[in-house]
């Protein structure tokens, strides 16, 4: 017979539906629920889970499973809870970051922490102007895509964005091979792009680094947001560069495609950024310390 804590483990997975997600809310490494998660399947002589890049998929098996024990293991949890719960925290943490990293990563990592009693207040913007308020105390912490020069902030990398030159498989067609690889800018200089800002700031670094030039192609929309800018390039208005994190599930779905294929992807760094020389905060420490957590299973963004 399956133990509980297998068990447990088991609904986590099921709830969650990431490996990752689950032991986040487990206070776990991703190998140890692996782990548990293997060892149960072998107990039961079946696969529970279905594996994807996009997290993990019920079986026929697991979704019986669940529907046998998880009335059984909440009631368990109802009655041992107060026992084992994690400390309260107190307090509220203001928080500032680009609009996508928050959403699609930094949110889902830190959301069981409410649940604590920890209250989290998230400004959403661009790096430069996060880290002024920073600065002057109108926030706590900042998950930026550049590295402070203020010398009131204190910044320790968090995790690399790898970035992706993408387009729609329409707009590929177009595209010359032969000349895309052999003068990759020249064979796309005539394909409008997509841009989160007026400066072109991901795709200019993105040429420069791959071309050795700013790009020269038209730009056919501007829009804040790189989700929208994904929408758009899915849409087939032009071509973007977007970080991996953000592309991946259209990548995999067929939505966009990727156009060039660099020898050492583009980099850049996000730092988890704080204001040095500030009263000690337990529920500011808990938030960092998840965030570095977190980060180490995310692997390059």
């Amino acid at each position: 017979m399956p133990s509980l804590d297998l068990l447990a483990t088991f609904m986590e997975i099921y709830r969650a539906g990431s490996l990752s997600a689950a032991a986040q809310r487990m206070g776990l490494t991703q190998p140890a629920v692996t782990g548990q998660l293997a060892r149960l399947e072998e107990q039961i002589g079946e696969l529970l889970f279905v594996r994807s890049r996009q997290g993990v998929a019920p079986t026929p098996r697991a979704a019986a499973l669940a529907t046998r024990v998880s009335l059984h293991l909440d009631a368990l949890r109802d009655v041992l809870g107060s026992t084992e719960a994690e400390p309260a925290l107190r307090g509220t943490v203001r928080m500032g970051g680009a609009a996508e990293a928050m959403t699609i990563r930094v949110l889902p990592a830190l959301a069981s922490l409410s649940g604590r009693g920890l209250s989290l207040h998230m400004t959403l913007g661009l790096a430069q102007d996060l880290l002024g308020e920073l600065a002057e105390g109108r926030l706590d912490l900042v998950v930026s895509a550049i590295r402070p020069k203020h010398r009131a902030i204190l910044a320790v990398p968090l995790v690399d964005e790898e970035f992706l030159l993408v387009g729609a498989p329409a707009t590929a067609r177009t595209i010359d091979a032969d000349r895309l690889r052999t003068a990759p800018a020249d064979a796309l200089a005539a394909l409008p792009l997509v841009a989160y800002a007026e400066e072109l700031p991901i795709v200019r670094r993105y040429w420069r680094s791959e071309f050795g030039h700013r790009p020269t192609n038209p730009v056919a929309i501007l829009v804040p947001d790189l989700r929208a800018v994904l929408a758009a390039v899915a849409a087939g208005a032009g071509i973007s560069v977007l970080p991996r994190y953000l592309a991946e599930p259209a990548l995999a779905a067929g939505d966009v495609v990727q156009l060039h294929h660099p020898e050492v992807p583009p980099l850049n760094t996000l730092y988890l950024a704080t204001r040095r020389g500030t009263p000690a905060n337990p529920a500011l420490t808990v938030v960092r310390d998840r965030l570095i957590d977190a980060a180490t299973e995310w692997g390059g963004l």
